[in-house]
């Protein structure tokens, strides 16, 4: 089975990729799955079923998502094959530009949209920084000066990457994101696999749940300025 890490921004398109994607594999005879990790509510699995992909959705409700996917990902992987998916796409849930969700020896895609700002992917860490495909989305809504200078920009952050224009409603672009899919790595299992970047520091006071404020109720992982 082959496994892929999507990963981006909030509503930056990524579902509706994935969906597109994913019907042109199926239309082939490839068996998709789909694992949508999310924080309190996703209704993505209505999408996903109503084109006949087979989804898992997990909510993580007050664990960071980061952390709650992957606690999780080599229990999804095992649940993937026991399908027989030719193909298990994971899908992030996007929460906040510091994610980092990839994995070495899986192949790691972001998506990102022209919408956004040219100056976003300077502001987006190691989910752009370390993808193998990065999915440029919204370009119809802007000029063509805009999404030459958004792919720069794009190009500079992460210029291994392959940078793909798609769009998420027509499907336009994704012949090409179709064909990454396909020569992605096979995976049994991820036991003993690293991340490629680091999660986001946790355990502090309030990830631990204080409510508090003050000095005195910070204890732990914490960072504060200088305001002097």
């Amino acid at each position: 089975m082959r496994l892929v890490t999507v990963a981006g921004p909030p509503s930056c398109g990524k579902t509706s990729v994935i969906l597109r994607v994913a019907e042109g594999l199926a239309a082939e005879g490839l068996k998709i799955g789909v694992i949508k990790f999310d924080c309190l509510l996703s209704d993505d699995e209505k999408r996903y079923k109503k084109a006949g992909i087979v989804v898992k959705t997990g909510l993580a409700g007050g664990l960071c998502p980061d952390h709650f996917f992957i606690a999780n990902i080599e229990q999804g992987v095992q649940w993937g094959l026991r399908n027989g998916f030719d193909l298990l796409i994971s899908e992030s849930a996007g929460l906040c530009n510091r994610c980092s969700p990839h994995i070495d020896q899986v192949m790691a895609v972001c998506v990102v949209d022209n919408l956004s700002g040219v100056h976003t992917p300077r502001k987006i860490g190691p989910m752009l920084k370390t993808a193998d495909v990065v999915v440029v989305t919204k370009g119809d809504i802007v000029s063509q000066a805009e999404r030459e200078v958004f792919a720069f920009r794009v190009r500079q952050v992460n210029p291994k990457a392959a940078v793909l224009p798609v769009n998420g409603l027509t499907g336009q672009g994704s012949l090409l994101l179709q064909r990454h899919l396909r020569s992605a790595p096979q995976v049994a299992t991820l036991e003993g696999e690293r991340l490629r970047f680091s999660m986001p520091a946790a355990l502090c006071s309030y990830c631990l749940g204080e409510t508090r404020i003050g000095k005195d109720c910070q204890i732990g992982n914490v960072k504060t300025m200088d305001f002097s």
